[in-house]
């Protein structure tokens, strides 16, 4: 006589349900086919076994979760409605988190459309986490490196079914085939979206949801009542800011060597080192967001679809050319070739910048995924202005100092105007609406006092304090200018410092829905 338990396993054996069968039968691919999940809303119970399998399965600590499960509600008694969403990788087929991996440590397998993650090349730079607008890649704190979902690919090979899928007891995840053309052409739009959920467009997810005929229009997420800051990311906010010192202050050095040519007081080789040391320092410090500093350099592999990897290279020329530069001045090697390599160099900076600031305009974080980014970014370069005037006056060259002070102060009103532009819009209606408020919720009520020092700050540094100076430099009172354009570089560099802490910290990504104890945020 059997037992309950082998009675149970022959049941799901005989019937080729996948929940709780260890052997899996699904058809062989075709050309223009791969694997995906299906998730059936109308079955699950949210009792999280799918969640407690993965974990089992792949030898993870509770903390990192392939497989979650997000509640939401709606509705009046008695027409209540609980939805639960089970959800781990979608497999995508454009998946952000390949494209964007500097060191090309995603893989989608041909054969299968699973997408896998490569441990051994990456470097930990997160970068994936930020693009998947499902949040799905976590970064394991333990092994400093980020994990994901692989679809128990290694079971799948010798028909096995996948943990999720065999723990589950009502059958509400399972294994399917799907045609690419076919789902993308139609069958996506109809049946890959679910309440608070990104728009499948944006990856081409693959996931197939089954959904009750009815749902509530005041449907709500479990977890809307949780919202907290997201990761500072101190190494990056430093490393920005002083490699877009480091630009603006090159381009005014590029600028007084050529001004130079029309008699104007030439520019050295001090000039020269100054604006090239912020940028010496901050790439460096990048090195300290990675799990794997070491690997630092691999991060430049993926120059072909990754802005990270771009960046990487830009930046690094551009700090190697100023570097020759600096040698130049001390050789006084002939003007023009200076000029030549100084127009290169300068070049070379305008992409990096262009690139670092492209690494965050990724629709997964509305909050960054706008304009502003790139003006803000850029708007740094003002501060090379206000550096190089102190060093003008400290050094007589008092012919160039007031119109350098000038020049920094329209960039600083120019920032300032970048910076009201990036608040403001948040509160506009639209696309994103509900994570671009909750990014002005933690402005206003977490970040309050930083919002306001990075304002008033900007206002005293950027003009009140070099308009002063300006006015001594008239009176040929340098050495009060001198400490007036001191206090200057130091409010401006904290504004900036301030700003970008509040860009990392405030920002609210795309993502499932969470649990009432649990947020759907990953810090």
């Amino acid at each position: 006589m059997q037992t309950p338990l082998e009675s149970f396993i022959d049941y799901k054996a005989d019937t080729g349900m996948q929940c709780g069968n260890y052997s899996i039968n699904i058809p062989k691919l075709q050309e223009g086919e791969q694997y995906r999940f299906h998730f059936d809303a109308t079955a699950c119970v949210g009792c999280r076994c799918c969640e407690v399998a993965c974990n089992e399965q792949n030898n993870n600590p509770h903390d990192i979760k392939w497989r979650r499960v997000g509640e939401m509600e709606g509705g009046e008694f008695p027409a209540f409605t609980q939805l639960f969403n089970s959800m781990s990788c979608n497999h995508c087929i454009d998946p952000e988190c390949l494209t964007g991996c500097p060191t090309n440590s995603y893989i989608k397998i041909q054969e299968t459309g699973i997408v896998v993650h490569d441990d051994d090349t990456c470097i930990g730079c997160q970068y994936c986490t930020w693009n998947c607008p499902y949040e799905v890649p976590i970064f394991h704190e333990e092994r400093k490196i980020v994990t994901k979902c692989h679809m128990c690919h290694e079971r799948l090979d010798v028909g096995q079914t996948p943990a999720c899928v065999q723990a589950c007891p009502s059958g509400a995840i399972e294994i399917e085939v799907v045609n690419v053309n076919k789902w993308l052409e139609k069958d996506i739009d109809e049946n890959a979206n679910m309440p608070f959920l990104p728009d499948a467009r944006i990856t081409n997810s693959t996931t197939r949801y089954t959904l009750p005929k009815k749902i509530p229009d005041s449907m709500k997420e479990l977890d809307e009542h949780i919202l907290k800051p997201a990761h500072p990311e101190l190494p990056l906010v430093f490393m920005t800011v002083l490699t877009q010192i480091s630009l603006g202050g090159f381009a005014v050095l590029l600028m007084g060597d050529v001004m130079s040519l029309f008699g104007f007081e030439d520019v050295n080789w001090v000039m020269a080192l100054l604006v090239m040391l912020p940028a010496a320092l901050g790439l460096p410090l990048s090195a300290l967001h990675l799990g794997r500093p070491f690997l630092a350099l691999t991060a430049m592999k993926n120059i072909k679809t990754s802005w990270l990897s771009r960046e990487a290279l830009a930046l690094g020329v551009f700090t190697a050319l100023m570097n020759l530069v600096v040698i130049l001045y001390l050789l006084e090697v002939s003007q023009a070739i200076r000029v030549l390599v100084e127009l290169a160099t300068l070049a070379s900076g305008v992409y990096g910048i262009y690139a670092q600031s492209m690494i965050y305009r990724i629709k997964a974080r509305p909050a960054w995924d706008r304009v502003t980014t790139n003006m803000k970014f850029f708007g740094v370069t003002y501060i090379g202005a206000i550096m190089l005037s102190l060093v003008a006056v400290v050094f007589g060259m008092l012919e160039v100092a007031i119109p350098l002070v000038s020049l920094g102060m329209l960039g600083a009103l120019a920032q300032l105007f970048f910076s009201y532009e990036d608040v403001r819009t948040l509160s506009i209606e639209g696309r994103n609406e509900y994570q671009l408020k909750r990014t002005l919720r933690l402005y206003d009520e977490n970040f309050k006092n930083i919002k306001l020092f990075r304002f008033v700050s900007i206002v005293l540094g950027g003009v009140f304090l070099p308009l002063l100076s300006i006015v001594f430099l008239s009176s040929s009172s340098f050495g009060v200018a001198s400490i007036a354009l001191s206090l200057s570089l130091l409010l401006i560099f904290a504004s900036e410092i301030s700003d970008r802490f509040l860009f990392y910290s405030t920002v609210v990504p795309l993502g499932m829905a969470g649990g009432f104890f649990v947020s759907k945020q990953r810090s």
